[in-house]
């Protein structure tokens, strides 16, 4: 019994995960070699409800809240870690669109988001900062109904292959810090736009990269919540995104853990299976422990959010204590499946995928400043 789970969810989450060893886990290794999105299999989850079911339905959503949208990630990245960002997009990216953009311009993306037909980045990162992610330098200027656009982006989760883009930018002055800076939806499309890819060492079927921007015409219709408010306005949806991260890499931990107890029981050694060894079956015994722990957190993290309450602190311990576990378990997994694990197959695979959120989306050090915040108060912790 799970107390955060219900039936609905538990059948949710069954259906989930046999669409996605059906569907996605068999492509798992492929696309890592390729680097190449599946859009066919985009659209079938889009087909099935899998991709931001927790939004209203006037946005194509299901309206099945938050806690739902966590059991899809769960299943869809216990399958490929790659493919889950999809849904870790959508579902941040729809929460970002359907409160604060106009209704006329962000409805048609959402229909397209939900329905697996597009996939629309979040550009915040830029080569001067990472952590001091309202420290940006992109700049984007007024120009009677449009908004001009000059400026990187880097480190972008699905850079080259995105339709559309949250882009974050500076409409006011560097002093202003967060309270200058401000949000667009930009089709990338539009002329003045390029790409580059990087090379990155997992997640590499969703991929990272550069955005270039050079006197980018965007209406002012596509802004998203206030001028010189954005950052303030939209960032409070990374709490959101930040329990279902947790979900993610946790589920790859669950499935490694699975996998690895099944091998330790069957592997001889000296007569007896690799699991009568206290040095094999305590160390798993510890993780699947923390493992355990973790998830229950980022499920109340999720419940609290679908109930309206605060959940920020609880979200940052999801993100920085799960990826950091998660890569943890995944590691000691590989290690116990010895020569075979250390091959390149989907072991080693899932390490690489797993380690970059401990990176991305803010690193453990943020994430413990904003717990310590919420418990002393911001004046006892400054920037």
């Amino acid at each position: 019994m799970n107390p955060y789970l219900n039936d609905d969810l538990v059948a949710l989450g069954d259906q989930v995960r046999r669409f996605a060893a059906d569907r996605i886990a068999p492509g798992f290794q492929e696309r890592d070699r390729t680097r190449v999105l599946d859009r066919g299999l985009m659209r079938a989850m889009g087909e099935m409800g899998f991709i931001a079911p927790e939004l209203p339905e006037q946005f194509g959503g299901l309206g099945l809240g938050c806690l739902a949208a966590g059991v899809i990630h769960e299943e869809v990245a216990r399958a490929d870690l790659s493919i889950s960002y999809i849904n870790l997009l959508a579902s941040l990216n729809g929460q970002i669109l359907s409160q604060f953009g106009r209704p006329e311009v962000v409805k048609p993306w959402l229909a397209r988001l939900t329905a697996g037909d597009a996939l629309v980045a979040i550009a915040l990162t830029e080569t001067r900062g990472g952590s001091d992610a309202a420290n940006l330098r992109l700049r984007i200027a007024r120009d009677g109904d449009d908004y001009i656009v000059n400026g990187e982006k880097t480190s972008i989760s699905a850079a080259d292959q995105a339709d559309a883009a949250v882009v974050f930018g500076r409409t006011g002055t560097v002093e202003a810090g967060a309270h200058g800076v401000t949000a667009l939806l930009i089709p990338m499309d539009l002329p003045g736009i390029s790409r580059s890819r990087f090379d990155c060492h997992g997640q590499r079927a969703i991929g990272r990269g550069s955005l270039f921007f050079e006197n980018v015409r965007v209406p002012v219709s596509h802004r998203l919540g206030d001028e010189n408010k954005g950052f303030v306005q939209v960032m409070q949806g990374f709490d959101f995104s930040r329990a279902l991260i947790g979900l993610q890499v946790l589920a790859v931990a669950r499935v490694a853990l699975e996998e690895t107890w099944a091998h330790v029981a069957e592997r001889q050694a000296f007569g007896k299976p690799l699991s009568a060894f206290q040095g094999v079956a305590h160390p798993l015994a510890d993780l699947d422990t923390k493992v355990e722990a973790a998830r229950l957190l980022c499920l109340q993290a999720l419940w609290l959010k679908d109930k309206g309450a605060p959940h920020s602190a609880e979200a940052a311990m999801c993100k920085w204590w799960a990826p950091k576990l998660a890569y943890d378990v995944v590691h000691q997994c590989l290690l116990m499946h010895g020569h075979g694990g250390y091959d390149r197959g989907v072991m080693e695979q899932r390490l690489r995928d797993v380690l970059g959120f401990q990176i991305g989306d803010g690193t453990a050090q943020i994430m413990k400043t904003i717990i310590a915040r919420s418990r002393a108060g911001r004046a006892a912790v400054p920037a």
